[in-house]
């Protein structure tokens, strides 16, 4: 018995361009993400650092597990995206538990940049509420089910 042949024929590529959930989900992820990060440039922020700032946003230090898990990206991601939080002033890394383990926190000056931020993404995301509202709304039901489930496998 012979294997299929795959079908890699430029049809197949108009056929994933029109209907592929995930290239759609992150094209659209893609123009959310330039709209906060043009409402947060005043602030010196993109959405991804408004995002890391307001996950640290606790009674308590987390730990960095803890806000990797809360933003869906791994340690080493996280770490990287910290760096120019850190040399501006707006958060710091203390020691956890162990040597090993390292808890976040907000810097004053990181509580007032999220205290400004605020206001900004409440508009900018009235505004995409309110188109989504105008779509059908079912999109906002369905992304947070499939984000509840992430690494779900097949």
């Amino acid at each position: 018995m012979s294997k299929p042949v795959p079908d890699a024929s430029h049809a197949t590529t108009l056929e994933i361009r029109d209907r592929c959930l995930c290239l759609h989900a992150q094209r659209a992820a893609r123009a959310l993400a330039r709209r906060f990060d043009a409402a947060f440039r005043p602030l010196g922020l993109t959405s991804g650092q408004f995002s890391l700032l307001n996950a640290l946003n606790r009674p308590e230090p987390p730990a960095m597990g803890a806000v990797a898990a809360v933003l869906a990206m791994d340690r080493t991601t996280l770490t990287a995206a910290l760096k120019p939080l850190e040399r501006r002033g707006l958060v710091r890394s203390e020691p956890g538990e162990d040597r090993r383990s390292r808890r976040l926190a907000l810097t004053d000056a990181g509580r007032a940049v999220l205290a400004q931020a605020v206001p900004v993404w409440r508009e900018v995301h009235a505004e995409v509420d309110a188109e989504v509202a105008a779509a059908g709304g079912g999109l906002r039901d369905a992304l947070a089910a499939l984000s509840a489930g992430q690494g779900t496998s097949r």
